[in-house]
């Protein structure tokens, strides 16, 4: 059964930092590509960042691209999002996910920036 578990959320001021991992298990980890998403308040659910199951190749949505960085560690099992310059409207439910859509996705670690 495949499980994502999410933590690392918090509330931080805007320019903070946060760190974001991402435990997976019940499935070949390093074989698949992986993806995070978030849903802000009264938004609909968009998709962040993803990267190749190798670690080579990254993307991101131009909103984060500069501030985020996505990586893993296959060894582990693990997926992991550092987030920098954060902004307010950066606030949201963060999800990993097995896909861009979110179909297959953790329960979600809250990300708030507020001053």
């Amino acid at each position: 059964e495949v499980a994502l578990v999410e933590s690392g959320g918090g509330l931080v001021h805007p320019g903070g930092s946060l760190s974001l991992s991402c435990a997976a298990s019940g499935f070949s980890f390093s074989e698949e590509s992986m993806s995070w998403l978030r849903q802000g308040p009264g938004k609909r659910l968009e998709w962040i960042s993803s990267i190749t199951g190798d670690g080579s190749r990254t993307y991101y949505t131009p909103a984060v691209t500069g501030r985020f960085t996505i990586s893993r560690d296959n060894a582990k099992s693990m997926l992991f999002l550092q987030l920098n310059s954060l902004k307010t409207e950066d606030t949201g439910m963060y999800y990993c996910a097995q896909d861009t859509q979110g179909i297959v996705r953790g329960q979600g670690t809250q990300v708030t920036v507020s001053s």
